[in-house]
């Protein structure tokens, strides 16, 4: 049990990208053949693949903050002195934090919203409130994956730069 918490602790968003990402291409390429070769259209097929198109676009934020290739320009940061980098760093971490509660508390209003006025996509029928969850699932996974960062980050004794390993560092 142990070792599927750790494999899904690395792996869960890199999984959940690749799964979203597969439907989206095969969905769409499946779209073009049946238009194309049976002149004939898939009417749930383009619903299916933007949902899946938001889902890999959120977890694929969670991921870069784990593996922090977000928008912060790190090789800029790494060039700075030591403790210059570390202000930058959690200057840019604390405005992350702010605006992913304030998308938390906006997300369970809105879900909140759909859980009270139901609506219905409109070609598969899906109550619109399990697509939707995928902004509070994923500004959660963004804030933990900031909390693990600094909780690795300061058991490690605090040195370096927050969730960047040494090799990076070294750069």
């Amino acid at each position: 049990m142990i070792r599927i918490a750790r494999w899904l602790e690395r792996h869960f968003e890199e999984t959940i990208c690749c799964v979203a990402l597969s439907a989206v291409a095969s969905l769409v390429f499946l779209q073009v053949i049946m238009r194309y070769v049976f002149d004939s259209a898939l009417q749930w097929s383009e619903e299916l693949a933007a949902i899946g198109m938001v889902w890999a676009v959120y977890m694929g934020a969670s991921l870069c903050v784990r593996e922090r290739f977000h928008i912060r320009i790190m090789v800029g940061v790494m060039a700075l002195p030591l403790s210059l980098g570390r202000v930058v760093v959690f200057i840019a971490d604390a405005l992350c934090i702010l605006f992913s509660v304030f998308m938390l508390i906006i997300g369970v209003q809105y879900l909140a919203v759909l859980a009270k006025y139901p609506s219905h996509t409109p070609r598969l029928g899906i109550d619109e409130f399990w697509p939707q969850t995928i902004i509070v699932i994923g500004y959660a996974l963004i804030l933990l994956r900031l909390v693990q960062i600094y909780v690795g980050w300061w058991r490690e004794g605090r040195r370096g730069l927050p969730g960047m390993r040494p090799e990076h560092e070294a750069l």
